[in-house]
């Protein structure tokens, strides 16, 4: 069976770090990427700078790309944030914010693609992560964001099979600048092993571009000595 065109794909965070790798690798690969991202991404790509914590304008940026493109055939969401630290360390409003970037923007950015996905029969693949599977101390917002990424896509799955395919990517520890900022003590210590983004990347394209009829559901790609993994 062939493989499918990759066509035009919302990438969220895709300013940098894996988003950034995925648009990339889509654009590579004779696909169209549109980034939205609360910042401009440093390379020359379609994109619209949107703030996913705000969900009406995360949608309203959905279906103004897709009318733009005349529709869409996939959502990658790989925006995410995290706030470390104590329960009643961190503030209301950083804890919060990682729940609403990482979770209910997520949820917004499908929710508006969904018309436009069942059209094309396209695809959605969201971005967990190991600590939606596994907890840690002094991690509850980004846990609790990411389990209820693992929740969200599962359920979805199974409300959109046989109309449109859904991925639940689970990614460990990255060579990005997602670390950058925190304090040491939640910083990957110098000998760790982290996968590069575009690694990860390629696993994503293997999901987007599976024949139509066979759908991978679940991935799960982490360095070989991954910390939070098993």
């Amino acid at each position: 069976m062939a493989s499918r065109d990759l066509g035009t794909v919302v990438v969220t965070g895709g300013a940098s770090g894996l988003g950034a790798a995925i648009a990339r690798a889509i654009a590579t690969n004779g696909g169209t990427p549109v980034v939205l991202d609360r910042v401009e991404p440093p390379y020359d790509v379609e994109h619209v700078v949107v703030d996913l914590a705000d969900r009406a304008a995360a949608e309203d940026a959905v279906r103004g790309s897709a009318e733009r493109h005349g529709g869409l055939d996939a959502v990658v969401a790989a925006a995410g944030t995290d706030s470390c630290g104590k329960l009643d360390d961190v503030p209301r409003d950083d804890w919060e914010r990682v729940v609403l970037v990482n979770l209910l923007g997520t949820a917004a950015v499908v929710r508006a693609a969904l018309p436009y996905l069942e059209a094309s029969e396209g695809r959605v693949v969201t971005v967990a992560s190991t600590l939606g599977l596994r907890a840690l101390s002094d991690a509850t917002a980004y846990c609790a964001s990411k389990f209820g990424v693992v929740g969200f896509t599962r359920a979805l799955t199974a409300e959109t099979a046989g109309r449109v395919g859904v991925t639940l990517l689970l990614p460990g520890g990255m060579q990005t600048n997602f670390f950058d900022g925190r304090p040491d003590e939640y910083k990957p210590g110098p000998d760790a092993q982290l996968n590069r983004p575009e690694d990860v990347a390629d696993a994503v394209l293997f999901a987007l571009t599976r024949p139509a009829g066979c759908e991978v559901r679940e991935l799960l790609v982490a360095p070989a000595r991954e910390s939070s993994w098993p």
